[in-house]
């Protein structure tokens, strides 16, 4: 059907609109090309840097910072006013809004500051991200030959393909996920990597021996490598396990009434996963508190969302947009 009607096909399963994506359109390998770039940035930054000291969580940030932005809003945003924004949003997330819990009590987060900062946080994130879409829509902007999000939901906008309204505001809600969700998550989850191997120096010596070995003759590691680097793939797993990006997931609210577990849980209820505590069962995981790679070499345990003991990016339809990017 795809040979015929497109690698994107929008059927309809009874009334249920449902899209069926036959290319890499939009997976991980359609944006390859922005990571090797920015990829051969940061090491181009570390081999001029010679034997003086690297600030490797700036580099990390960068990097990360430069993929989504790209992949998301079609070009870089590396200066201090669109980090200071996205650093004082991020602050806002993590606090705790008393008046979203109990209504009555809202002149409290007036009171603290926290309304009011937050309202303008997020009118200036609208504003940036109004820009940003406009930007494409007109193109006067110097944007990527290749398509990034909003040139991609602009035409599912344009074309009306997904059998609802898809608004400018859906629009930017969805970018914005990316962007908050990504950055800093991404980019500290490495840093710990690092960190670990760095506490665990057999750990090092036996990465080096695999990358080595896979990359003899060459220069740099391909993406085509990762594939032969088990070693590699169960410290980046074991990072995750040991230090969850967020401890808390993104709370979730439950559309209908379900029963689980023989208690029931009705319509509205905001659910909270602690994938921290998740990550350090005692029931699942052996030394728990211990970083141990091996316990990923002869597992087929991921974190995809497929794997409940190790959901460092969530699960189901609701879990992290940054869990394509397949560290």
């Amino acid at each position: 059907m795809a040979e015929n009607y497109g690698p994107p096909m929008l059927l309809r399963f009874g009334s249920v609109p449902v899209l069926i994506v036959s290319s890499e359109l939009w997976s991980s390998q359609s944006y390859r090309q922005v990571r090797e770039e920015e990829m051969d940035l940061m090491m181009e930054k570390i081999q001029k840097a010679n034997e003086s000291v690297v600030n490797l969580s700036g580099l990390l940030a960068s990097l990360t910072n430069n993929v989504i932005c790209r992949v998301s809003l079609g070009k870089t945003y590396d200066g201090r006013k669109f980090k200071q924004l996205f650093a004082r949003a991020g602050e806002l997330v993590g606090c705790f809004n008393v008046g979203s819990y109990i209504p009555s009590l809202r002149w409290v987060d007036r009171l603290s500051g926290i309304e009011r900062k937050t309202n303008q946080v997020f009118k200036e994130l609208d504003d940036f991200l109004e820009g940003v879409i406009d930007g494409h829509v007109t193109k006067k902007e110097d944007l990527a030959e290749y398509g990034d999000l909003v040139d991609i939901l602009s035409d599912i906008q344009r074309d009306n393909r997904t059998g609802f309204q898809l608004n400018k505001c859906m629009i930017k809600a969805t970018i914005l996920d990316l962007l908050i969700g990504g950055m800093d998550t991404t980019s500290t989850s490495l840093e710990w990597a690092i960190a670990e191997l760095l506490r665990h120096p057999q750990a090092m010596k036996k990465l080096q021996q695999e990358a080595r070995k896979i990359g003899k003759g060459r220069s740099r590691i391909v993406e085509e490598d990762l594939e032969k680097m088990p070693y590699l793939k169960a410290i980046l797993k074991e990072a995750l396990r040991l230090h969850t990006p967020l401890p808390l997931l993104v709370p979730h609210e439950s559309t209908q009434d379900v029963k689980l577990l023989g208690y029931d849980i009705p319509s509205g209820t905001q659910v909270h996963i602690n994938a921290w505590a998740i990550a350090r069962d005692p029931s699942k995981w052996e030394a728990f508190e211990d970083f141990r790679t091996e316990r990923f070499l002869n597992s087929s345990t991921d974190y995809k969302g497929l794997h409940y003991e190790l959901i460092a990016f969530g699960a189901g339809r609701r879990r992290c947009p940054c869990n394509i990017c397949e560290i």
